[in-house]
């Protein structure tokens, strides 16, 4: 059996329950397999001051610096965050924390797997040699297509890369991006993340009065930043009297959207709801016409499987691993453009393209796969001990 210790920023909490889920949902998936076990170092940042224009620190300083969440070891010791100037300096407070963590663990394990290829993975590099133990890395986005683009950050990233066993990609976009930088295309494998369909299923609660209103709605989810496209999406819903839509997320552009929204005088049929925990983000799905998905970048969007599996439609932009999910032949469509006029034309034509049958496509992308896949690269570097 393989024993990890996973080490990343991006781990869900008693206080962020929602933050990087993306890599509980994997993990619980691997360790439910029966085939691997695991103990996870989740780090938080730490800020000496309490200085206006730094309170969003603050919420940190409230999660424990143990707890059990669903059922995994999580470890979260604090560390150092000097902000807008700690780029370059942000991996080894965080190698730090992590080893002075590890030292602690009385077990043994036969692997290391970060998640996020920047601070996170150089970090793990530089545990990697201090535990003495092979390790992974996984890319899941920004940490290819944008943070690459600063040349120290790169060469740390392309320093790391050749010292792990394998770079794990969620998407064949992010492994072609990566080569791109410098990284070794063998050195590469992609491994997709995968949707639960005992969560996202059709089967759902619609209760929601929201729901009742004789709209199309249209579905945004996401952070709430500018990366995500959420005013297109306002703006098209705006020019659409018989759509009503519902962004889910919240973030650094809040405020921006809700102005947005009263001066298109649209606050009757747009409405934006916090971050949902799965069940109720399924029924969200399910209630709705259209998932639209507006962003300028992604990995591997997860929202677009999760849609999919509950039987409503997406349109989407061409953008990381879109292409290699949508196929435009009734599961998913891609929008032409990231524009306003791209987004409404591309919604007044899926009503007539509507299918039953996007639940039995995503099957193919089922966790058992993944499971597999991932479990099978544990054993091959865990052999290299």
């Amino acid at each position: 059996m393989n024993s990890l210790l996973v080490l990343t920023t991006l781990y869900p909490n008693s206080v962020k329950p929602r933050h990087g889920i993306f890599i509980e949902t994997r993990l619980k998936k691997l360790i439910g397999s029966g085939l691997c076990q695991a103990d996870v170092i989740a780090p938080v940042p730490w800020f000496p001051f309490k200085l206006k224009g730094f309170t969003r620190y603050s919420d940190f300083q409230k999660i424990p610096s143990f707890e059990v969440h669903n059922g995994v070891n999580v470890y979260h010791p604090r560390y150092l965050v000097i902000p807008k100037i700690g780029m370059y300096i942000t991996p080894f407070f965080l190698a730090f924390a992590f080893c002075k963590t590890a030292r602690k663990l009385d077990k043994k394990y036969n692997l290391i797997d970060a998640h996020y290829l920047y601070p996170d993975g150089v970090s793990a590099a530089l545990v990697s040699a201090f535990l003495k133990l092979p390790f992974v890395m996984s890319a899941r986005g920004t940490d290819l297509n944008l943070i690459p683009n600063y040349t120290i950050a790169r060469k740390m990233i392309l320093w790391a890369a050749k010292r792990c066993k394998k770079v794990i990609t969620v998407s064949s976009a992010l492994k072609t991006r990566g080569e791109a930088i410098g990284i070794a295309s063998d050195k590469m494998v992609v491994i997709r993340n995968g949707v639960d369909t005992s969560i996202f299923n059709p089967d759902q609660d619609t209760s929601d009065p929201w729901f009742k209103m004789p709209y199309k709605h249209v579905l945004s989810v996401g952070n709430l930043t500018e990366l995500k496209g959420h005013d297109l999406v306002v703006r098209a819903v705006a020019q659409l009297p018989s759509h009503a839509l519902t962004i889910v997320g919240d973030g650094e552009e809040r405020s921006n959207l809700e102005s947005l929204i009263g001066e298109l005088g649209v606050s009757g049929r747009v409405r934006i709801i916090p971050p949902v925990n799965q069940t109720s983000l399924a029924a969200l799905y399910a209630s709705s016409d259209v998932l639209v998905l507006a962003s300028s970048r992604e990995g591997w969007p997860n929202v677009i499987l999760e849609a999919l599996a509950c039987n409503t439609q997406v349109l989407a932009t061409n953008v990381g691993g879109v292409k290699e999910i949508i196929d435009n032949d009734g599961h998913g469509y891609l929008i032409k453009s990231r524009s306003t006029d791209a987004i409404v034309e591309s919604l007044k034509k899926v009503e007539a393209n509507h299918t039953e049958s996007m639940r039995s496509y995503v099957s193919e992308f089922a966790w058992d796969h993944v499971v597999e896949k991932q479990n099978r690269l544990y054993q091959e570097v865990a052999k290299q001990l």
